[in-house]
Order: structure tokens, then C-alpha cells, then sequence
């Protein structure tokens, strides 16, 4: 070798650490940890239906624009052909799981074996607890919960609880209200349900709480009586804001002799009252549901009732539900706003169910599946379908939390000696969406 002169292995490595040096450079400039280009997105808060880019920053949503250079973020991922949406928020659930009441644990979920992979980042406990028990219900499951777990207090203190919301001496307004004052971060509202005698008690205690904590009521009606017609109900014992579950259920006196939508239920409407699906395993019938949205009597609200019994019959998951919709004519853009601003509104948490620049990035990014699909109510009738929602991708807190194929990951055979000593394993348990190695 002739002096002075480099060896051509030497001046390879040199190179290489240029690169590497100008590549962590450009990464310690990108302005977001996460960009997902090229989907359309629906953001019904903002009225945007369009082909948009999303950054997203420390938790955050930082840019939604039309094209954001791919240089800007630490981790790209392709949503071409794909939707992209707020999180969506299902406002009746089920998750009082585990050791709590024998009613409540043999019939609830664990949320996070079902939110995710439906494109749901925050679910609505709808009265699984009540006063006497929300304590345990927050420690087993609240917090220590990826999802983002809320719940509406069961006017009953001891929530569903054995034999269930029928005791009267344990409906307190007081104690309730209390209750939700002392948890305001969580408690978002009041439900009754279940209940069976002929009076209003549970309604009107129910009722009571929601003024005292100023939050809004759910009802579920449970057995319908000639003492308490359902119309009454909702044009004159629930306030505007004040929310009715089960909206298509086969005991509601929705459909006159000609099959038209009652016109109370709309004055209902005019009144404030909010109709919430709340599917379940009991409470959705098509030959209530197909002529109601045939004829402008769209829910509010779609949730899934989510419990053991439901998610392995007709109701499936929250995807499963707006499904349904979609195909009994509903717009995508309208059944999006169903499953995320609306009822974000509903339950006054207006900090979710939106892609405003500033909001908390929870973010579902859907696949419509085209195809012949079939999709059953509580009863097991059937309705045909060309059309089916799929979960490609979930992110919550600005965390991938679901990917079903793998779209932010990088192929096997272009990460080298990847492993336990190595830094190619990411998903949402390790640091900010974006830290995996391109």
C-alpha cells in the first residue's frame, strides 16, 4: 500500500458513519412522531371529508393538512385506500369484570380485550356500579385499563348487583350524586335499568341525581307497563340531554299500523332526548330498525351494549353495529359522527371524538370491505350487505395499539439481526408511535 492512501474498506466505513450520523440529524429534526399519509379523512366535528395527511406530536394531534412531506415525521404509514377517523367512543358497555358482583362479573368484559381491535380508544360503562361499588370497579378495572374507561353511575347503589336495580331503598340521588362530583373525571352521567315495578321511582330518582351532579341520564326502560307509557318517558320524564337506550328495541311503539315512524318519537327528539342504539343481546330488531332509518329516525348514537352475551350473537362488536347501519342506508360520514362526535358530546367530553389539531390523537383508521356480508339482530333475522367496516389501525394517545396487518411495521427481512438485543420490536407498550426503526 503506497503511503497516504486510505484502504477502500476504511473509506466504506467512513461513509456509512456519514449516513448514519446525517440520518439520526434528520431524525432529531423530524417535527412529528407519526404521519399517517394518504387516507380519507372523516372528521364529522370539523366537517372534513377529504383526502388528509395526520401528524401526530407527543400524545397530540399537530397537523391535519392535504400533503405533509414524509421528511417532517420520525415513523410514515401508508393509509392510501383507507378512512381515517377519530377513535370512535361507545357510550354503553359493560366492564365491570373479574371478582365484582356475581351479576355484573359473570355478564361484563375486560375492555381491552375488545376496544382496539374494533377502532374504539374510549368506551362508557353504562351502570355496571353503583355508589357503594364504584371504588372497586375503578381500582379492578378503570385504572388499570389501556382503554379509556368512563361510566355512567347506576342509580342503584349497589349497581347491577343481584338481584338487579329492582331495590328502590338503595336508589339515592344524594349518595349518587356525591359520588359522581367526587369522580368527575370518570362519572360522566346516571343510568337506571332492568327496572320492573309499575311506578317511576327508578326514573324520576335517576332523574334527581342527574340535576344534583348536573350530568346527563341513560335509561334503559326494562319491562313496559300501561302505568308508565313509554311516550312518557320521552316527552315528559327525561330532559333534554337526557338519553334513551335501546332505541330499536322490539317493546318500543315505534311503527304505527302502517309502519311509519310515530310522530312522538320525533317530537322527542325536538325535546332534546337522545335515541342511543345500545345493540346488546336483547334490544335491536331490523323490522324496527330497516323502516326507522328508511324514513329519517337515525340514532343518535350507535353503541354496542357490550357483554358477554352480546358479543357472541348479533351485536359481534361496535364495527359489527355501524355495519349494520351502513347498509340499512346510512352515509359512511353519518354513521361516523354516530360513533364518535355525537355521543363524545353526549356524555360532555367534547376533548374527544375529533381530529382538531391540539386533541388527544385517538385515531381509527377503517378498511370498507366490499363483498356480500350477512349481519343478524337479537332474534337471529337476517339482513344482506355489500358492504362491511374492518379495523386496520388503531391509536390511542398518539400509541399504535392495533395493527391487523402490520402496516407501521418494517418486513422481516430488511431489519437485519433483530431480537431480543435488538431495537426493531415496537408497538404501543414502548415509547412515542414513530420510535421503531424505519
Amino acid at each position: 500500500m503506497s503511503a497516504g492512501r486510505v484502504p477502500s474498506g476504511r473509506i466504506a466505513l467512513m461513509k456509512l458513519v456519514v449516513v448514519l450520523i446525517a440520518a439520526s440529524w434528520l431524525l432529531a429534526q423530524a417535527d412529528y412522531d407519526l404521519l399517517l399519509k394518504g387516507g380519507q379523512v372523516i372528521d364529522p366535528k370539523n366537517r372534513v371529508n377529504a383526502r388528509r395527511d395526520v401528524a401526530i406530536k407527543d400524545g397530540r394531534i399537530a397537523e391535519v393538512a392535504a400533503d405533509i412531506p414524509p421528511a417532517r415525521a420520525h415513523k410514515v404509514v401508508d393509509v392510501s385506500g383507507l378512512f381515517v377517523t377519530p377513535g370512535l367512543v361507545d357510550i354503553h358497555v359493560h366492564v365491570f369484570a373479574g371478582e365484582g358482583p356475581a351479576y355484573t362479573g359473570r355478564n361484563s368484559v375486560f375492555p381491552d380485550d375488545h376496544s382496539f381491535r374494533s377502532g374504539v380508544t374510549t368506551v362508557v360503562d353504562a351502570g355496571s356500579s353503583g355508589w357503594k361499588n364504584f371504588a372497586d370497579f375503578k381500582r379492578r378495572v378503570v385504572d388499570r385499563s389501556r382503554t379509556r374507561v368512563l361510566a355512567l353511575l347506576n342509580i342503584v347503589g349497589a349497581g347491577m348487583a343481584g338481584p338487579p336495580e329492582q331495590d328502590t331503598s338503595d336508589m339515592d340521588p344524594k349518595a349518587t350524586a356525591e359520588q359522581i362530583l367526587r369522580h368527575r373525571d370518570i362519572l360522566v352521567g346516571v343510568k337506571t335499568a332492568h327496572y320492573q315495578a309499575p311506578d317511576w321511582i327508578a326514573v324520576e330518582r335517576a332523574v334527581e341525581a342527574g340535576r344534583l351532579a348536573n350530568v346527563p341520564v341513560m335509561v334503559d326502560f326494562g319491562a313496559f307497563r300501561p302505568e308508565r307509557p313509554f311516550q312518557d318517558l320521552v316527552l315528559k320524564k327525561l330532559r333534554p340531554g337526557d338519553i334513551y337506550t335501546h332505541a330499536y328495541l322490539a317493546w318500543v311503539p315505534m311503527l304505527d299500523d302502517n309502519g311509519r315512524v310515530q310522530p312522538y318519537l320525533f317530537e322527542a327528539r325536538k325535546r332534546g332526548i337522545i335515541f342511543d342504539v345500545g345493540h346488546g343481546g336483547g334490544s335491536f330488531v331490523f323490522r324496527h330498525a330497516v323502516p326507522a332509518v328508511r324514513q329519517g329516525f337515525f340514532p343518535d348514537s350507535i353503541s354496542t351494549d357490550l357483554h358477554i352475551g352480546s358479543m357472541n350473537a348479533g351485536m359481534k362488536d361496535m364495527l359489527n353495529v355501524m355495519s349494520k347501519f351502513l347498509n340499512m342506508g346510512m352515509s359512511l360520514e353519518e354513521v361516523i359522527l354516530r360513533s364518535t362526535w355525537n355521543p363524545a358530546r353526549f356524555i360532555r367530553r367534547e376533548e374527544l371524538g375529533h381530529l382538531t389539531v391540539g386533541a388527544v390523537a385517538d385515531v381509527a383508521v377503517l378498511r370498507l370491505l366490499k363483498g356480500d356480508f350477512g349481519f343478524v339482530d337479537v332474534y337471529g333475522a337476517r339482513l344482506r350487505g355489500t358492504q362491511k367496516l374492518a379495523a386496520e389501525l388503531t391509536v390511542k394517545d398518539g400509541l399504535v395499539v392495533w395493527d391487523l396487518n402490520g402496516i407501521t411495521r418494517q418486513d422481516w427481512d430488511k431489519l437485519g439481526q433483530y431480537g431480543p438485543q435488538g431495537d426493531a420490536r415496537w408497538d404501543g407498550t414502548i415509547g412515542h408511535a414513530g420510535r421503531q426503526r424505519k
